[in-house]
């Protein structure tokens, strides 16, 4: 990457970053070109230069934020953590994620959105389903994980848990301690609430 590249790249990135930032407190529709020129220190020409459109730019945006997130999680699912910290992370991430996007924002980009629907089904089949799939079967191999359910009984209580971690994390944020219940969250995922068999 020659000189110009380099400064083009790290621009455009400064204008994704600035976007991911405001979208933590802009909902999608009302952000506008303008204040993310203004708040990135380009104009708005060099936005349309990159991106063409806002739309284009959101969806840009949202598709590096995921690629870094699932970067990320394979990462520490190839590192030595038992399951339980697996699971713990995962919740941390999910945390996170919606303590700086709102709910309502993740849906706008993910699930409203058909084209980033697509993409992120496309990722969690190709990128995220293995490593879960390894992660299961490598906690069943440490005996973290009963013969008794398959892995894809699991997978499938795992996806019941992901799909439903808006409302979870919504409601940790309403108790007193919200790590205390997380870990109540992670206790009951793992021995159900009459503890170990």
């Amino acid at each position: 990457m020659n000189g110009f590249e380099k400064r083009a790249a790290q621009i455009k990135l400064k204008i994704m970053k600035t976007t991911m930032e405001m979208l933590k407190n802009w909902e999608p529709k009302r952000l506008r070109i303008a204040d993310i020129a203004k708040e990135a220190g380009v104009s708005q020409v060099t936005i349309y230069n990159y991106f063409g459109s806002k739309e284009a730019l959101l969806s840009e945006s949202f598709k590096d934020f995921v690629h870094k997130e699932i970067q990320e999680f394979e990462d520490y699912i190839y590192q030595e953590h038992s399951l339980k910290e697996i699971i713990g992370y995962i919740l941390t991430m999910e945390r996170e994620t919606y303590s700086g996007l709102s709910p309502a924002t993740v849906k706008e980009l993910m699930v409203e959105d058909q084209e980033m629907f697509h993409y992120i089904e496309e990722r969690y089949a190709n990128d995220i389903l293995p490593v879960l799939v390894k992660m299961v079967e490598d906690g069943k191999a440490r005996g973290e994980i009963s013969n008794k359910v398959s892995t894809k009984g699991i997978l499938s209580l795992m996806g019941m848990y992901m799909r439903n971690a808006g409302e979870l994390l919504d409601e940790a944020s309403k108790q007193e301690d919200m790590d205390a219940f997380i870990e109540e969250a992670i206790h009951i995922f793992f021995y159900g609430i009459c503890g170990k068999e």
